[in-house]
């Protein structure tokens, strides 16, 4: 199969397919808050653009924008996370609510902040991003209520993604909890891993860490690239030391403007160039990736449709500004045009 070969009709088939699946999703919740304006001269108190406020917008990210993925793609989900009692967690699960996302899931803690993330958009440009949030591991109580919560709604779920956003809530507990739940049940279980974030990742479906957090996983410094990642020989060998040390079913590594890489253990490489016709905002394309993978294999995709299928998905929400999804009609747009 060409790297840029599904046809319409198969593409069509797996959307079809991807409404009757249901993907759960358990990880750090957050909310993204977006400032828009526009600049036009310069702070007389600081070399700082003075950005003029136009308008303000807010919607579910981290392991949520995961699930508003699923969703945008007519998926059924659920998101399992810990919210704070604040305004941002009765903002979040309103959000949530509104997109047919179940949020049964979330637990609130007295003891946590919800993760707000405020990026100031000047010309569809990024100027500045302010971070609120607690990132202490979940203490064990929390951790039993989040992970009872999943259990009882494991036997409706075709696959599970956790979000890791280094937040405290994918912690060595809920990760081995939810691997041995999944394993039990022969459920298909992805994660895109933090590497700052020292868990253990054996033994998971799907990692899709980008090329950095790929060399920071194995402990090997990046200090080559080659046009064609194929004949990248530290990126070879990054690739088949995780194949081998973490044996995931499969690791997809993202490689930007290069596309993906997908590995399989005794398979060769399969390098899926990008599609992308403009880049304006990378927020969130990983996001998109795990989702629209996850959500294609549990449709009944091969792994490299799969990964088709995601490369045209975040092809298509890098063109747009903010923490974007993309729909089953401009997906299947994307490959009636090649």
């Amino acid at each position: 199969m060409s790297a840029n070969r599904l046809s319409a009709s198969r593409v069509r088939q797996l959307l079809t397919a991807a409404t009757k699946t249901r993907v759960l999703v358990v990880g750090d919740v957050m909310l993204d808050q977006f400032i828009w304006g526009g600049v036009s001269r310069i702070s007389p108190e600081a070399p700082v653009p003075v950005v003029d406020f136009e308008r303000e917008s807010i919607m579910p990210g981290g392991a949520a924008n995961v699930s508003r993925n699923l969703a945008a793609l007519a998926g059924a989900t659920e998101i399992f996370g810990v919210i704070g009692r604040d305004t941002a967690g009765h903002q979040l699960q309103k959000l949530l609510a509104a997109q047919h996302i179940g949020c049964a899931g979330l637990v609130t803690s007295a003891a946590r902040h919800t993760s707000v993330k405020t990026r100031i958009v000047a010309h569809r440009q990024q100027v500045v991003r302010i971070d609120r949030e607690t990132r202490d591991g979940l203490d064990s109580k929390v951790t039993v209520q989040l992970v009872a919560k999943l259990k009882a709604k494991l036997r409706q779920a075709d696959a599970v993604i956790i979000g890791d956003y280094g937040k405290g809530v994918v912690t060595q507990a809920l990760l081995h909890e939810v691997k041995a739940l999944c394993r039990a049940r022969g459920i298909w279980l992805s994660l895109d891993p933090k590497p700052v974030h020292d868990l253990n990742l054996a033994g998971l479906s799907l990692l899709t860490p980008n090329r950095k957090e790929a060399f920071e996983l194995a402990r090997l410094p990046d200090n080559t690239r080659t046009a064609n990642p194929l004949a990248d020989k530290n990126l070879m060998r990054v690739a088949q030391q995780l194949l081998k040390e973490l044996k995931p079913a499969v690791l997809l590594i993202t490689l930007g403007e290069q596309g993906m890489l997908l590995c399989q253990r005794g398979r060769k490489p399969f390098h899926i160039p990008t599609v992308a016709q403009e880049v304006f905002d990378v927020s969130g394309a990983g996001d998109t990736v795990i989702a629209t993978f996850t959500l294609a294999i549990a449709a009944g995709a091969s792994p490299i449709e799969a990964a088709i299928l995601s490369n045209h998905a975040a092809g298509i929400v890098v063109g747009k500004v903010g923490t974007a999804t993309t729909s089953p009609e401009e997906l299947l747009k994307s490959f009636s045009h090649r």
